[in-house]
């Protein structure tokens, strides 16, 4: 009998350990906490930025909702497949000859400040976002544009989806923010 005790602990213990294992991964899936679904929602915003620089267009668009809006300042572009389409025949730096001696230029966007306000499975952010190209006969890095994303987004089947992004670039007039005011609350 003595010997059956320390078993029984044993087995309460890898019982209480495989509940709590669960239990944080239903959570986790669920997305039910403030740092999960922010951290779902950081995720989705960085393979945003690397479909759009690796010039995926079909990637790209999977990051938004069926009737999703993409307003690049020009106006709202709605739908899958109209923001496909449009981002399809967005510069592609690395495409098209190369001269003599040089690689493919290559641009990368940045993202930074990110603010996010969750309510359930609707979240509303702000970030910066800069760019960064080299697309120059010395493939010399340089700063190309600055800019912030107005986002409105929703989870759907425990994944978040952009509904709404709104891109201000400061590099162009007709996409500079017309605010005066802090758009970050």
């Amino acid at each position: 009998m003595r010997k059956l005790f320390p078993l029984v602990g044993v087995v309460a213990a890898t019982v209480a350990v495989t509940l709590s294992i669960t239990s944080f991964n239903s959570r986790a899936q669920a997305g039910s906490s403030y740092a999960e679904d922010r951290a779902a929602i950081e995720d989705l915003q960085a393979r945003y930025l690397f479909a759009m620089d690796f010039h995926t267009p079909d990637l790209y668009v999977t990051m938004f909702t069926e009737d999703g809006v993409l307003d690049v300042g020009s106006g709202e572009i709605k739908g899958r497949q109209a923001i496909r389409d449009t981002v399809a025949k967005m510069p592609n730096f690395g495409a098209g000859p190369v001269p003599a001696g040089l690689w493919p230029a290559s641009g990368r966007h940045n993202i930074s400040n990110i603010v996010v306000k969750i309510n359930g499975n609707r979240a509303t952010g702000r970030s910066y976002w800069f760019h960064y190209a080299n697309n120059n006969p010395e493939r010399r890095g340089t700063f190309t544009g600055y800019g912030h994303y107005e986002d409105e987004m929703v989870k759907m089947n425990g994944q978040w989806y952009f509904s709404k992004r709104r891109i201000y670039n400061e590099q162009r007039k007709e996409w500079a923010y017309p605010g005066t005011g802090n758009p970050a609350w």
